[in-house]
C-alpha cells in the first residue's frame, strides 16, 4: 500500500459476465474468465472457481448466505472511515494481470488518498460491490484483449449456467 496515485488514464471498463473458456483444462472443466470491455475489445481475466461465483453474484446482486470475504472487505473498509474509489488494471507481465485499488480515508477531517497493489479479481470483486470505476491501461489492452467476435468462450448469462 502507498498513497501515490498513477494518473495515467485507462480506458473506462465494464464488466460484461463471467465466461467459460470453450478449451478444456487437464481436470476436464472449462476455465472461468471474468470478461471486462473496454475500448470496443473483451479482456478475458482467469479466475478461479469462488472468485467467479462471488462477481457472478454480485453482478446479479444476489447476497451469499454469510458474507464473502469481498461483502467483508467492503464493510470493513466503510466501518474505518473508508471508500474504494476506483479500481485500475494497469499492467500485464508474463500472462499476469496486475491491478490498483484506488482509495480513500478521513481521520479528524483530514482525507487521505491510498492505493493498494491488487488482483485484478479481487479488485473487479469489489468494484462490482460498491459500484466504482474500472479502467483498464492501453498497455493491458494492446497485449490481452480481444475483438468481441475472436473470443472463444462461452458467457455465463442466466441462472441455470453453472460450471
Amino acid at each position: 500500500m502507498n498513497s501515490d496515485r498513477d494518473e495515467t488514464v485507462g480506458h473506462e471498463a465494464t464488466v460484461q459476465g463471467i465466461g467459460i473458456s470453450v478449451e478444456s483444462s487437464r481436470e476436464g472443466d472449462g476455465i472461468p474468465a471474468v470478461l471486462v470491455e473496454a475500448r470496443g475489445e473483451v479482456l478475458p481475466i482467469f479466475v478461479s472457481t469462488d472468485q467467479a461465483r462471488s462477481m457472478q453474484l454480485a453482478l446479479r446482486g444476489k447476497p451469499f448466505d454469510r458474507p464473502l470475504t469481498h461483502d467483508l472487505l467492503v464493510d470493513m473498509v466503510a466501518e474505518f472511515g473508508g471508500a474504494i474509489d476506483s479500481v485500475r488494471i494497469d499492467d500485464l507481465a508474463e500472462s499476469t494481470f496486475y491491478a490498483k485499488i484506488d482509495a480513500e480515508q478521513y481521520r479528524s477531517g483530514e482525507r487521505k488518498q491510498l492505493v493498494f497493489d491488487a488482483r485484478p479479481s479481487d479488485g473487479i470483486a469489489l468494484a462490482l460491490r460498491v459500484d466504482c470505476p474500472i479502467t483498464v491501461s492501453d498497455t493491458v489492452l494492446d497485449e490481452g484483449a480481444y475483438p468481441p467476435d475472436d473470443l472463444d468462450m462461452h458467457q455465463l448469462d442466466d441462472e441455470g449456467d453453472r460450471w
